[in-house]
Protein backbone atom coordinates (compact mmCIF):
# COMPACT_ATOMS: atom_id res chain seq x y z
CA UNK A 1 0.00 0.00 0.00
CA UNK A 2 3.25 2.30 0.38
CA UNK A 3 4.05 1.75 -3.15
CA UNK A 4 0.02 3.02 -3.81
CA UNK A 5 0.78 5.92 -1.75
CA UNK A 6 -0.69 5.15 0.98
CA UNK A 7 0.73 5.11 5.14
CA UNK A 8 -0.83 3.13 7.92
CA UNK A 9 -1.79 6.35 10.43
CA UNK A 10 -0.78 9.05 8.06
CA UNK A 11 -3.60 9.09 5.47
CA UNK A 12 -5.08 5.62 5.50
CA UNK A 13 -6.37 3.38 8.91
CA UNK A 14 -5.71 -0.13 9.02
CA UNK A 15 -7.62 -2.37 10.97
CA UNK A 16 -7.14 -6.11 11.94
CA UNK A 17 -8.86 -8.82 12.73
CA UNK A 18 -7.52 -12.63 13.36
CA UNK A 19 -9.59 -15.83 13.09
CA UNK A 20 -7.02 -17.88 15.07
CA UNK A 21 -7.45 -20.65 13.29
CA UNK A 22 -11.42 -20.85 14.12
CA UNK A 23 -12.41 -20.25 10.24
CA UNK A 24 -15.99 -20.03 10.92
CA UNK A 25 -15.54 -16.90 12.61
CA UNK A 26 -14.12 -15.47 8.97
CA UNK A 27 -17.51 -14.14 7.99
CA UNK A 28 -18.07 -12.62 11.31
CA UNK A 29 -14.86 -11.05 11.69
CA UNK A 30 -15.61 -9.57 7.53
CA UNK A 31 -18.95 -8.39 8.69
CA UNK A 32 -17.72 -6.60 11.85
CA UNK A 33 -15.36 -4.65 9.70
CA UNK A 34 -18.10 -4.28 7.58
CA UNK A 35 -19.99 -2.88 10.48
CA UNK A 36 -16.85 -0.25 10.94
CA UNK A 37 -16.95 1.57 7.93
CA UNK A 38 -14.02 -0.22 6.03
CA UNK A 39 -14.22 1.29 2.41
CA UNK A 40 -11.75 -2.41 1.24
CA UNK A 41 -11.41 -5.23 2.85
CA UNK A 42 -8.10 -7.72 2.15
CA UNK A 43 -8.64 -10.90 2.59
CA UNK A 44 -5.27 -13.65 3.19
CA UNK A 45 -5.59 -17.55 3.36
CA UNK A 46 -9.37 -17.84 3.62
CA UNK A 47 -9.98 -20.17 1.08
CA UNK A 48 -12.71 -21.99 3.53
CA UNK A 49 -15.19 -19.01 3.49
CA UNK A 50 -14.25 -17.43 0.51
CA UNK A 51 -17.24 -17.08 -1.32
CA UNK A 52 -19.29 -15.91 1.86
CA UNK A 53 -16.64 -13.34 2.09
CA UNK A 54 -17.33 -12.04 -1.19
CA UNK A 55 -20.49 -11.50 0.01
CA UNK A 56 -19.59 -8.79 2.04
CA UNK A 57 -20.58 -6.69 -0.52
CA UNK A 58 -17.68 -4.55 -0.26
CA UNK A 59 -14.65 -3.94 -2.51
CA UNK A 60 -12.07 -6.92 -2.10
CA UNK A 61 -9.10 -8.15 -2.68
CA UNK A 62 -8.25 -11.79 -2.13
CA UNK A 63 -4.73 -13.55 -1.79
CA UNK A 64 -5.50 -17.24 -2.07
CA UNK A 65 -4.48 -20.29 -3.78
CA UNK A 66 -7.92 -20.83 -4.67
CA UNK A 67 -9.46 -20.23 -8.90
CA UNK A 68 -11.40 -17.37 -8.87
CA UNK A 69 -12.75 -18.34 -11.73
CA UNK A 70 -13.99 -21.56 -10.95
CA UNK A 71 -15.34 -20.97 -7.90
CA UNK A 72 -17.46 -18.44 -9.20
CA UNK A 73 -16.18 -15.21 -7.28
CA UNK A 74 -14.81 -13.88 -10.45
CA UNK A 75 -16.31 -13.39 -13.92
CA UNK A 76 -12.71 -14.00 -15.99
CA UNK A 77 -9.25 -13.26 -14.72
CA UNK A 78 -8.77 -10.86 -17.23
CA UNK A 79 -12.22 -8.66 -16.09
CA UNK A 80 -13.29 -10.04 -12.70
CA UNK A 81 -16.59 -8.27 -12.97
CA UNK A 82 -18.07 -7.88 -9.43
CA UNK A 83 -17.16 -6.67 -6.48
CA UNK A 84 -13.62 -8.82 -5.92
CA UNK A 85 -10.42 -9.30 -7.45
CA UNK A 86 -6.84 -10.16 -6.45
CA UNK A 87 -3.89 -12.30 -6.35
CA UNK A 88 -4.44 -16.30 -6.90
CA UNK A 89 -1.92 -19.54 -7.64
CA UNK A 90 -3.64 -22.27 -9.46
CA UNK A 91 -2.71 -25.50 -7.76
CA UNK A 92 -2.64 -27.42 -11.09
CA UNK A 93 0.36 -24.99 -11.94
CA UNK A 94 2.42 -26.53 -8.96
CA UNK A 95 1.91 -30.15 -8.11
CA UNK A 96 3.98 -31.16 -11.22
CA UNK A 97 7.28 -29.46 -10.22
CA UNK A 98 5.94 -29.94 -6.98
CA UNK A 99 6.10 -33.85 -7.47
CA UNK A 100 8.97 -33.91 -9.69
CA UNK A 101 10.88 -32.27 -7.15
CA UNK A 102 9.89 -35.16 -4.22
CA UNK A 103 10.60 -37.69 -6.74
CA UNK A 104 14.27 -35.96 -7.19
CA UNK A 105 15.36 -36.31 -3.87
CA UNK A 106 12.94 -39.19 -2.67
CA UNK A 107 13.68 -41.57 -5.15
CA UNK A 108 10.92 -41.79 -7.29
CA UNK A 109 8.45 -43.50 -4.99
CA UNK A 110 5.89 -45.63 -5.75
CA UNK A 111 3.38 -44.23 -4.04
CA UNK A 112 3.26 -40.26 -2.87
CA UNK A 113 0.62 -39.33 -0.18
CA UNK A 114 -1.41 -36.08 -0.35
CA UNK A 115 -2.70 -34.45 2.33
CA UNK A 116 -5.46 -31.99 2.04
CA UNK A 117 -8.22 -30.07 3.78
CA UNK A 118 -11.74 -31.56 2.99
CA UNK A 119 -12.99 -28.67 3.88
CA UNK A 120 -11.00 -26.24 1.77
CA UNK A 121 -13.62 -25.13 -1.38
CA UNK A 122 -10.95 -25.44 -3.56
CA UNK A 123 -9.92 -29.04 -2.85
CA UNK A 124 -12.31 -31.06 -5.11
CA UNK A 125 -10.19 -28.91 -7.67
CA UNK A 126 -6.54 -29.84 -6.39
CA UNK A 127 -7.34 -33.51 -5.98
CA UNK A 128 -8.56 -33.35 -9.64
CA UNK A 129 -4.66 -31.49 -10.76
CA UNK A 130 -2.43 -33.36 -8.43
CA UNK A 131 -4.08 -36.83 -9.92
CA UNK A 132 -3.63 -35.58 -13.52
CA UNK A 133 -0.06 -34.43 -12.89
CA UNK A 134 0.24 -38.54 -11.28
CA UNK A 135 -0.91 -39.94 -13.95
CA UNK A 136 1.46 -38.19 -16.79
CA UNK A 137 4.03 -39.47 -14.99
CA UNK A 138 3.19 -42.58 -14.05
CA UNK A 139 3.07 -41.88 -10.05
CA UNK A 140 0.71 -43.57 -7.82
CA UNK A 141 -0.48 -41.07 -5.22
CA UNK A 142 -3.07 -41.75 -1.92
CA UNK A 143 -5.02 -38.48 -1.03
CA UNK A 144 -5.69 -38.08 2.76
CA UNK A 145 -7.86 -35.98 4.27
CA UNK A 146 -7.08 -33.53 7.81
CA UNK A 147 -10.09 -31.08 8.15
CA UNK A 148 -9.27 -30.68 11.74
CA UNK A 149 -5.79 -30.45 13.52
CA UNK A 150 -7.63 -33.86 15.53
CA UNK A 151 -6.90 -36.02 11.98
CA UNK A 152 -3.34 -35.64 11.62
CA UNK A 153 -2.76 -37.91 13.35
CA UNK A 154 -5.05 -40.53 11.64
CA UNK A 155 -4.05 -39.48 7.93
CA UNK A 156 -0.32 -40.25 8.75
CA UNK A 157 -1.43 -43.65 10.54
CA UNK A 158 -2.74 -44.01 7.06
CA UNK A 159 -0.08 -43.01 4.71
CA UNK A 160 2.25 -44.56 6.94
CA UNK A 161 -0.08 -47.98 6.85
CA UNK A 162 -0.09 -47.88 2.91
CA UNK A 163 3.77 -47.06 2.81
CA UNK A 164 3.92 -43.99 0.49
CA UNK A 165 7.39 -43.12 0.63
CA UNK A 166 7.18 -39.20 0.01
CA UNK A 167 3.59 -36.70 1.06
CA UNK A 168 2.98 -33.20 -0.73
CA UNK A 169 0.94 -31.05 1.33
CA UNK A 170 -1.63 -29.17 -0.10
CA UNK A 171 -1.50 -25.13 0.62
CA UNK A 172 -4.09 -24.27 3.02
CA UNK A 173 -4.73 -22.04 5.83
CA UNK A 174 -5.10 -24.67 8.38
CA UNK A 175 -2.47 -27.14 7.30
CA UNK A 176 -0.13 -23.55 7.51
CA UNK A 177 -1.60 -22.63 10.61
CA UNK A 178 -0.43 -26.44 12.38
CA UNK A 179 2.46 -26.78 10.59
CA UNK A 180 4.88 -27.41 13.50
CA UNK A 181 2.42 -30.38 13.97
CA UNK A 182 2.90 -31.55 10.75
CA UNK A 183 6.52 -30.92 10.34
CA UNK A 184 6.77 -33.15 13.26
CA UNK A 185 4.96 -35.96 12.63
CA UNK A 186 6.56 -36.28 9.42
CA UNK A 187 9.81 -36.50 11.22
CA UNK A 188 8.37 -38.57 13.79
CA UNK A 189 7.57 -41.15 10.75
CA UNK A 190 10.89 -40.11 8.73
CA UNK A 191 8.53 -39.35 5.23
CA UNK A 192 10.07 -37.09 3.12
CA UNK A 193 7.67 -33.76 2.23
CA UNK A 194 7.34 -31.22 0.39
CA UNK A 195 4.93 -27.95 0.94
CA UNK A 196 3.62 -25.25 -1.29
CA UNK A 197 4.85 -22.64 1.63
CA UNK A 198 8.55 -21.41 2.57
CA UNK A 199 6.87 -21.31 6.10
CA UNK A 200 6.80 -25.36 6.28
CA UNK A 201 10.99 -25.44 5.37
CA UNK A 202 11.18 -22.40 7.89
CA UNK A 203 10.04 -24.69 10.75
CA UNK A 204 11.94 -27.98 9.82
CA UNK A 205 10.20 -29.78 6.62
CA UNK A 206 12.22 -31.21 3.97
CA UNK A 207 11.49 -29.10 0.98
CA UNK A 208 9.10 -26.29 -0.11
CA UNK A 209 8.07 -24.77 -3.51
CA UNK A 210 5.46 -22.46 -4.34
CA UNK A 211 4.85 -18.76 -4.76
CA UNK A 212 6.24 -16.30 -2.20
CA UNK A 213 3.49 -15.09 0.34
CA UNK A 214 5.35 -11.76 0.92
CA UNK A 215 4.71 -11.30 -3.23
CA UNK A 216 1.47 -12.29 -3.39
CA UNK A 217 0.29 -9.86 -0.43
CA UNK A 218 2.69 -7.08 -1.80
CA UNK A 219 0.56 -6.94 -4.99
CA UNK A 220 -2.34 -7.33 -2.90
CA UNK A 221 -1.73 -4.37 -0.71
CA UNK A 222 -0.91 -2.24 -4.12
CA UNK A 223 -4.44 -3.58 -5.31
CA UNK A 224 -6.16 -2.44 -2.09
CA UNK A 225 -4.69 1.01 -2.58
CA UNK A 226 -6.17 1.43 -6.45
CA UNK A 227 -9.59 0.70 -5.17
CA UNK A 228 -8.95 3.53 -2.45
CA UNK A 229 -8.07 5.68 -5.23
CA UNK A 230 -11.01 5.19 -6.91
CA UNK A 231 -10.44 2.02 -9.70
CA UNK A 232 -13.48 -0.41 -9.38
CA UNK A 233 -12.25 -4.44 -8.79
CA UNK A 234 -14.18 -5.28 -11.43
CA UNK A 235 -11.75 -3.95 -14.08
CA UNK A 236 -8.47 -4.64 -12.53
CA UNK A 237 -7.53 -8.36 -13.82
CA UNK A 238 -6.80 -11.00 -10.98
CA UNK A 239 -3.04 -11.31 -10.67
CA UNK A 240 -0.73 -14.11 -10.19
CA UNK A 241 2.51 -14.08 -8.48
CA UNK A 242 5.70 -13.09 -10.20
CA UNK A 243 8.00 -15.37 -7.89
CA UNK A 244 7.82 -18.97 -6.94
CA UNK A 245 10.70 -20.25 -4.41
CA UNK A 246 12.61 -23.41 -3.69
CA UNK A 247 13.75 -23.71 -0.17
CA UNK A 248 15.91 -26.78 0.63
CA UNK A 249 16.44 -27.84 4.28
CA UNK A 250 19.53 -29.63 4.59
CA UNK A 251 19.40 -30.87 8.32
CA UNK A 252 16.29 -32.42 7.64
CA UNK A 253 17.41 -33.42 4.67
CA UNK A 254 20.61 -35.17 6.60
CA UNK A 255 17.83 -36.92 9.61
CA UNK A 256 16.20 -38.18 6.92
CA UNK A 257 19.38 -40.12 5.37
CA UNK A 258 18.71 -37.76 1.98
CA UNK A 259 21.92 -36.94 -0.25
CA UNK A 260 20.75 -33.85 -2.16
CA UNK A 261 21.54 -33.38 -5.61
CA UNK A 262 24.24 -30.19 -6.04
CA UNK A 263 21.74 -28.91 -8.51
CA UNK A 264 18.96 -28.99 -6.65
CA UNK A 265 21.10 -26.79 -4.12
CA UNK A 266 22.29 -24.49 -7.00
CA UNK A 267 18.93 -23.78 -8.52
CA UNK A 268 16.88 -23.26 -4.81
CA UNK A 269 16.16 -19.84 -3.60
CA UNK A 270 17.32 -20.89 0.16
CA UNK A 271 19.02 -23.80 1.24
CA UNK A 272 18.60 -24.03 5.27
CA UNK A 273 21.92 -25.68 7.08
Amino acid sequence: MNDAGYIDGQNVAIEYRWADGQFDRLLELATDLVRNNAVVLFAGAVDVKIKEIKAAKIPTVFATGSDLVELGVVASMNRPGGNATGVTVRSGELWPKQLELLRKLAGSPNLVAVLVNPNNVSTRASVRDVEAAARAISQNVLIVNAGTEGDFDSAFTTLVKKRAGGLLVAVDALLTNRREKIVALAATHAVPAIYGRREFAEAGGLMSYGASTIDQYRQSGYYAGRILKGDNPSGLPVLQPTKFELVINMKTAKALGLDVPLHLQQIADEVIE
